[in-house]
């Protein structure tokens, strides 16, 4: 079907199922020579992986690393990139009872309507499974830019329900379950999360990505700006409902004299004042900070019984059981910096 294939000069396209054999992804449109390992492939997407048991799901995959084309001796040769993930902890069984009922939230009942057909079994292509594959892309990305620019792109939760941080420690965020920049709520994040486990219960969250040092003048007038390519990409994360940049609706509270980004000359440098306008202008990147926030919509799958319908169009009641994570933003983090990282090269080249 189409609408797998995400890019236009760095091109990629995921593949497989959240219970089927494995997921993976073909990379097409990586320069050659570039030093490649699968262990540093490996590094992003362990990073994806559920951060604790008492907010992510008990599903324990390794997610290991195959590179199965485009690599040679350790380097790129210019060809497609094939990498392959297998899956060897589905309980596939787990969605039998449920296989005729649509779980609200989820894409059940639009893959019904569309195709007439789908794959059940934990929801199939359209399962966050799938996006492993991604992170495994966005890690060659990210190393591209990093050579090329120096760009750093990183990720932290901002709030979880009404939990907000207040306090920005960049060293903090990958020693805490959430990827909080802030002691204090990540602790508040937590007691919070556990009690909500033991109810049935899912939160949603607010994340930022910040993209430091991006590469100057990347984005094209008028339907490929910037901003415009980094919204569609965050956005089609299953779990994203939101997407701003740079001061988003926080913005319309500020006359445009605040608003505006003014411009000086420092040490012979251009220099901005401030960065409301979140690193582009006019679709095209500054290279200041580029600043992105997400809304993370509360995870779908939950044990509460549920009012549905059948494939029969029969009233219904449901509940999701299974393996689940309570709160998905922090493994939400890997796979935005991922996108961001894509579109940003896809731009480059």
């Amino acid at each position: 079907m189409p609408g797998n294939t995400f890019g236009t000069n760095f091109r990629i396209t995921t593949w497989g199922e959240s219970h089927g054999p494995a997921v993976g992804v073909i990379i097409d449109g990586c320069p050659a020579k570039l030093a490649l390992s699968e262990a540093e492939i490996q590094r992003e997407v362990d990073r994806r992986k559920p951060t604790s048991s008492r907010i992510s799901t008990s599903r324990k995959e390794d997610d290991k690393v195959e590179i199965l084309s485009g690599v040679f001796e350790g380097k790129t040769t210019g060809m497609p990139i094939s990498i392959l993930i297998r899956n060897k902890d589905a309980h596939s069984q787990d969605y039998t009872n449920i296989k005729d009922l649509y779980r609200p939230g989820h894409a059940d009942f639009t893959y019904d309507l569309k195709y007439g057909f789908r794959d059940y079994r934990g929801g199939g292509r359209s399962s966050g499974r799938e996006t492993v594959a991604r992170v495994a892309a966005g890690a060659i990305a990210k190393k591209i830019l990093k050579l090329k620019n120096k760009t750093e792109i990183f990720g932290h939760t901002l709030q979880i329900a009404d939990i907000k941080a207040t306090k920005f420690d960049k060293d903090f965020i990958e020693k805490n379950d959430f990827r909080c920049a802030d002691k204090a709520a990540a602790e508040k994040m937590l007691k919070f999360i556990t009690k909500l486990r033991t109810q049935g219960d899912t939160a949603g969250a607010i994340i930022e990505i910040i993209i430091k040092n991006p590469p100057a003048g990347l984005g094209d007038p008028v339907f490929d700006k910037l901003e415009a390519n980094l919204a569609k990409a965050m956005l089609s994360i299953g779990a994203v409902k939101g997407f701003e940049i740079g001061s988003g609706f926080s913005g319309v509270t500020l006359k445009g004299s605040q608003h505006n980004d003014q411009i000086q000359m420092k040490n012979g440098k251009v220099t901005f004042l401030s960065n409301h306008a979140g690193g582009t202008l006019g679709g095209i990147s500054t290279g200041q900070d580029i600043v992105i926030r997400l809304a993370i919509k509360p995870v779908s799958s939950i044990p509460k019984a549920q009012k549905t319908i059948s494939k029969s169009h029969k009233n219904a009641i449901i509940q999701t059981l299974g393996r689940h994570d309570c709160c998905i933003a922090p493994r939400v983090i890997p796979v935005a910096e991922a996108m961001a990282a894509l579109v940003l090269v896809d731009h480059l080249l």
